[in-house]
């Protein structure tokens, strides 16, 4: 009766206490006021199911005018391709307005969000997608790619540039009505680059704050990865990187590594892009540095923080199939 999930379920459990305590069931039904009858059926379902027959189990809601089967054979098609309903773009007012309107079905606004969710569909920034992608010259790289990575053969590494800058990137927040939040802003466009190379299958990071990137920062960028990460007996060192001008250049010295080109217009298969996209939402947002020194030292503990956790890095960088 303590551990009774609801009051309705403690009054049956008391009842057939004080019945199995002797007294007659025309007693219980004075004490509780309960009819005899709604007695008798607390003690057949305590014969038949014992104490889980009492419990009180939730009760579902009203039935639903609309079944979600129907809605979904109408509002997917035009939920992937928004053209067939004469849309750019879709969202909950919308939606809930081509239901009621175009369709003339009778739905609330909150039950069209709650079927949206039930149906797997959530808010999303679409990715830019580039044009001018050879889509069969992907498919046969993201093939190889597979391979390599399960090659025990094969250390692959995928390398890329990117830059940071100093004024912050400010984060959405909650604010009242009325009420404006300001994020600090210096307007002097003090900006650092990135030279790294990473290992998804093993979390090892090798990177490189430069001022820019052309061939002689690029070539001493593979220099000091050559001398960091020595070859190993028997294994081939890939480097997968984009078709950028400095990484194309026939004077370029190797090393040990075999520069490995991403089919254009697929920044997609690069995990360490991946790395980029979490390095500024961990450690950028909101960060506001006045001097060059300081956005450097701020880097420079970003990037440790993957160069130490390299569990985290490979899940981050992992190959996706």
């Amino acid at each position: 009766m303590d551990a009774a999930p609801n009051k309705r379920s403690s009054i049956r459990l008391n009842a057939i206490r004080v019945l199995l305590l002797g007294y007659d069931r025309r007693s219980v039904c004075e004490i509780f006021a309960r009819s005899d009858r709604m007695v008798r059926l607390w003690i057949h379902a305590f014969n038949q199911s014992g104490i889980e027959g009492l419990i009180s189990k939730p009760r579902t809601g009203r039935p639903r005018k609309v079944k979600i089967q129907k809605v979904k054979d109408l509002l997917i098609p035009v939920l992937e391709d928004p053209s067939k309903a004469e849309e750019t773009h879709w969202t909950g007012v919308k939606i809930h307005g081509y239901l009621t309107e175009k369709l003339s079905i009778e739905l609330g606004y909150r039950t069209t969000i709650r079927w949206l969710h039930e149906m797997e569909f959530n808010l999303r920034v679409p990715q830019p997608w580039p044009v001018g992608q050879n889509e069969e010259d992907r498919q046969v790289f993201k093939g190889k790619m597979q391979q390599w990575s399960n090659d025990p053969d094969v250390e692959l590494w995928f390398c890329d540039e990117s830059g940071i800058e100093g004024d912050p990137r400010p984060r959405r927040r909650w604010v009242q009505p009325g009420k404006t939040r300001t994020s600090p802003y210096l307007g002097k466009h003090i900006r650092q680059n990135v030279i790294g190379a990473v290992a998804p299958q093993t979390g090892a990071l090798f990177s490189l704050i430069v001022n820019g990137v052309d061939k002689e920062v690029f070539q001493f960028y593979l220099d000091q990865m050559a001398e960091a990460i020595p070859k190993k007996t028997g294994k081939r060192h890939l480097l997968v990187m984009d078709n950028a001008s400095w990484h194309k250049s026939k004077s370029l010295n190797w090393h040990h590594f075999e520069p490995i080109y991403l089919p254009a217009y697929s920044p997609d298969f690069n995990p360490i892009e991946r790395l980029w996209l979490r390095l500024k939402a961990d450690w950028f947002y909101d960060f506001f540095a006045k001097t060059t020194e300081e956005l450097t030292d701020r880097i420079c503990t970003a990037l440790n923080s993957f160069v130490q956790s390299p569990d985290k890095t490979a899940s981050i960088c992992s190959i996706r199939k």
